[in-house]
């Protein structure tokens, strides 16, 4: 594990790009975030960008934290999930304070409530395409298809926690692959697209 200066540096000032983002909530970061440490720095893969979402969405705590909290741990240990963890919690922690004290002088101001619009509705546009990103990797087969299609479906019409989905979510799985091991089927845990 690397836990040189420029190292830690590089960690830091990837992480501080990407915490203004998480303004949409955290999954609006998500495709910075991948962009950031898959493709520009390439210190994971894009399944272990979903690993590291999935636990990080299944841990108390904003998901913007926990994800830079695991990816900095997986870089460079304790250090490195400090030094990501803070960075991705500065830039958002100083805007709000800038945005709270200016928020005060221009609440009124027609222009800034149709940028709140257009804000609005573009994190939306980044969410949809990080659950389609998302989906790419956790999605592979039957399986977990009907997962998320029941999990989505509870979610929209019953008035289910979504952390009592994860729970069920994580039962069905362990229950299906010991059904299909009992049958004698062949597990896919991932896709396989090599």
């Amino acid at each position: 594990m690397k836990t040189n200066r420029k190292y830690l540096l590089q960690i830091f000032l990837s992480f501080f790009k990407i915490g203004p983002v998480t303004f949409g909530g955290g999954y609006a970061m998500i495709p910075i975030m991948e962009k950031e440490v898959v493709e520009k720095r390439n210190w994971i893969d894009t399944k272990d960008i979903s690993e590291i979402l999935a636990i990080a969405q299944s841990v108390p705590g904003a998901i913007a934290i926990n994800s830079a909290t695991f990816i900095g741990y997986r870089l460079a240990g304790t250090l490195g999930a400090i030094i990501a963890m803070t960075a991705v919690l500065l830039p958002t922690f100083l805007i709000v304070v800038a945005l709270s004290i200016l928020f005060i002088f221009v609440q009124d101001n027609p222009y800034v409530e149709s940028a709140f619009v257009g804000i609005r509705a573009a994190i939306v546009g980044i969410i949809a395409f990080a659950a389609y990103k998302i989906g790419i990797t956790a999605i592979y087969d039957k399986t977990t298809l009907s997962i998320m299609i029941i999990s989505t479906a509870l979610l929209f019409f019953l008035d289910i926690h979504p952390v009592l989905i994860i729970i069920v979510g994580i039962g069905m799985s362990i229950l299906i692959v010991k059904v299909k091991r009992l049958l004698g089927y062949t597990i896919k845990l991932e896709r396989n697209d090599k």
